[in-house]
């Protein structure tokens, strides 16, 4: 994230997610506590994910009108287990517990939580016991994804069993009087697929939200608070060539116009077509004043002879800041500075609580200068990818720029393992287009997260006609994913695989073998570098 020190602005702009229906998640550390919280805004209703410790206060100026309690990897009868602050219980608002969330309700309130006689992991049929709100349109037995060794044995006062599993007696509890509910499998996973109408009953049943979070009305509020931060001043924006600072950069021009201006370094580590769209898309189609920074040169020469991954992120960041900065500069009553900052990423700096981790360093594009003072403005740090998405259809950009897959700050440079040649982005990025091509033919490209070509430092022999021939070998990465915390390789059909192999070695000049990444996230990374 770029360093600013911020200066005094010209107004308090509010924030376009305050005033809506909240949900306030609580996070107890769980690995989908991030996806209950993207569930819930699918449901149109704004959601918070919220550290477990946070005091009340965090949440004044919010319309909270439920609040949900995450998994987590503690056992609640712990001597150091987290607990749920008091307030939650003293709120007078509808609770939902899942899994750890559920058994720590049952903890606090006078249940009992002991160790399973069996682990339960995986899929699970439940059975309804009692009619609940909670379950309301759900069949009599209907199948979970349950992750938890431990196990509620018995409930609190005031509760009651409403559905039970081979190894769960209280698979789901409630009290309905105080609109409290425990949920000990997971109904934000796909692998629960009657998860979403459950969250359903519990946002809009029980907590009576209407649903108001839309990409029209967060267009309309993000126009008058950016107007309201910014009033007559410049602000600048650094365009990528990815969809989250497109998006930021059209939706602050579509709120102050020629206020704005865009940078955009075009480093030569872009995929094929990449910088060209940018120019068309903002200059010519959008007709926002932008400026195009051609440093191909300036940042292979920084790359030369480097093969040690940080290495390559730091000098293309620490280039990119200087340019960025010489560009900068010479745009006159330039207060603000626009970034594509997303919510993921507020929770990861570690702004929302103790324990969270820091971004990767290829995440931002490195800090400016401590005496080029400018206020930020964040139009997209309330939301998700997926919901970036939809505002970017509502402002009208291109499909292509607005689902493109995510691509790393590096660029190519990371993509192309060791030293990063002019020759070589070259062969990557042919290689690279025909794997989007063929995804894109064969209709996978919205079904994957990112697919992408990896120029390997590994040359191979082969045969081609009746020459022999010593060629670097191409890996392929396609992976799936909710939001690139874990990720699966995509099962591509054996057919699609072989076109995409035979048409790199035959249309790519210096490629004779490919390869197919088949490692899930853990225990790699999406990206070889």
């Amino acid at each position: 994230m770029i360093d600013t020190p911020s200066q005094p602005q010209t107004a308090t702009a509010k924030d376009p997610a305050k005033g809506h229906e909240t949900i306030v998640v609580l996070d107890f550390g769980g690995q989908f506590a991030m996806l209950i919280a993207r569930r819930v805004r699918e449901l149109n209703t704004y959601c918070e994910l919220l550290p477990f410790d946070v005091s009340s206060e965090r949440i004044k100026g919010l319309d909270v009108r439920g609040i949900i309690l995450s998994g987590g990897p503690n056992s609640v009868y712990d001597p150091d287990a987290p607990l749920a602050p008091d307030w939650v219980w003293e709120s007078g608002l509808p609770v939902l517990g899942i899994c750890y969330g559920m058994q720590l309700m049952a903890h606090q309130l006078g249940g009992k939580v002991g160790p399973g006689i069996e682990r339960e992991f995986g899929p699970a049929m439940v059975q309804r016991e009692h009619s609940a709100p909670l379950l309301d349109g759900l069949p009599g037995e209907f199948e979970v994804w349950m992750s938890h060794g431990d196990r509620l044995d018995a409930v609190p006062p005031g509760f009651t069993s409403y559905a039970r599993s081979g190894n769960s007696p209280f698979a789901v509890m409630a009290d309905l009087e105080r609109g409290y509910y425990g949920l000990q499998f997971h109904p934000e996973v796909v692998h629960t697929p009657r998860g979403k109408d459950i969250l359903r009953n519990f946002v809009q049943g029980v907590c009576g939200a209407e649903g108001t979070w839309t990409a029209g009305n967060f267009i309309e509020e993000s126009i008058e608070a950016i107007r309201a931060q910014v009033g007559s001043a410049g602000v600048i924006c650094g365009l990528s060539g990815g969809v989250d600072s497109a998006v930021a950069a059209a939706l602050v021009h579509r709120a102050i116009g020629d206020q704005l201006t865009c940078i955009f370094v075009d480093n030569g580590l872009l995929r094929a077509g990449e910088a060209e769209e940018v120019v068309t898309t903002f200059r010519r189609n959008m007709h926002i004043n932008l400026v195009h920074v051609e440093a191909e040169r300036e940042f292979l020469s920084q790359l030369a002879e480097v093969t040690n991954p940080e290495t390559k992120r730091v000098r293309i960041g620490n280039t990119f800041v200087r340019l960025f900065e010489r560009e900068a500069r010479a745009i006159e009553d330039a207060r603000f500075l626009c970034q594509g900052t997303l919510y993921p990423d507020v929770i990861e700096s570690g702004s929302h609580g103790k324990g969270a981790s820091t971004i990767k360093t290829h995440h931002n594009v490195g800090g400016l200068p401590a005496d080029m003072k400018l206020g930020l403005v964040e139009p997209l740090r309330y939301l998700f990818k997926d919901e970036v998405r939809r505002i970017g259809e509502a402002l009208g950009l291109p499909e292509e720029m607005v689902w493109r897959h995510p691509f790393p700050g590096p660029g190519l440079a990371i993509r192309c393992i060791g030293e990063v040649t002019k020759e070589k982005l070259d062969i990557l990025r042919l290689a690279d287009r025909v794997v989007m091509d063929e995804i894109r033919d064969a209709g996978y490209y919205r079904d994957i997260w990112q697919s992408f070509a990896v120029l390997t430092d590994t040359k191979t022999v082969g045969v081609m006609g009746d020459f022999r021939t010593y060629g670097y070998a191409v890996a392929i990465r396609a992976v799936v994913a909710d939001d690139a915390m874990t990720a699966d390789w995509a099962r591509l059909p054996h057919e699609l695989l072989a076109r995409i192999s035979n048409r790199i070695v035959n249309e790519v000049h210096g490629v004779n073998r490919v390869v197919y990444d088949i490692t899930p996230k853990p225990p790699g990374t999406i990206e070889w570098e």
